[in-house]
């Protein structure tokens, strides 16, 4: 959707860097784990932005596809890359009408929420391939600034991973600060189904 595209090029252009250049600290602290639980190096970042993630996965020796609506932000991206001399495909994609190519050990999805998303997300993960979610959760604070849609509910990301083949590995949810989150960590299994009547 182009407004949305117009929406967040004007941040990412109105700030040096709109999230900072250092990765997730969530994603910071599991690296060691995800490194040692994941089949292969081949990684996905959905709503990359500025490509912070992406680069830090690509430090760590993974072969990244970076997808975002936003060219400003890929440029960024992409230019920071180069500094780092590292190798990171981005494409700009309307994740609204994505449809995922390929197959990946490892998927991030942080600061983006589209729950028609991620049966898509799971079925191009390879077998024992890891997915890590982290996004922000429903306050009274946030809810005049966004979309309810856009936000998780209590307890809805256990909820809405239980639902496919594979196993749990970590969740939370911290309340604290003025951005509540929610994080989870998804190892896929054999015999992935999508779930009839998925919301």
């Amino acid at each position: 959707m182009d407004s949305d595209r117009i929406k967040w090029n004007t941040r990412y252009e109105s700030e040096d860097s709109f999230l900072g250049e250092r990765p997730s600290p969530f994603l910071a602290r599991e690296i060691e784990r995800i490194k040692a639980l994941v089949p292969g190096l081949a990684a996905l970042d959905i709503a990359c932005g500025e490509g912070r993630n992406s680069l830090f996965l690509a430090q760590h020796g993974f072969r990244v596809t970076g997808l975002d609506i936003s060219d400003r932000g890929l440029e960024k991206g992409e230019k920071r890359a180069l500094a780092l001399g590292l190798d990171v495909e981005f494409r700009r994609v309307d994740l609204d009408d994505c449809i995922i190519q390929g197959t990946f050990d490892l998927i991030l999805n942080f600061n983006f929420l589209l729950r028609e998303l991620i049966p898509s997300e799971i079925a191009a993960l390879k077998t024992g391939g890891l997915l890590l979610f982290d996004t922000i959760m429903v306050s009274e604070q946030l809810l005049q600034s966004h979309k309810p849609s856009y936000l998780l509910q209590p307890g809805e990301l256990p909820r809405l991973f239980g639902a496919f083949q594979g196993e749990i590995l970590f969740s939370e949810e911290s309340m604290s600060g003025e951005m509540p989150t929610a994080r989870i960590l998804f190892r896929k299994s054999p015999g992935f189904y999508e779930p009839i009547g998925f919301q």
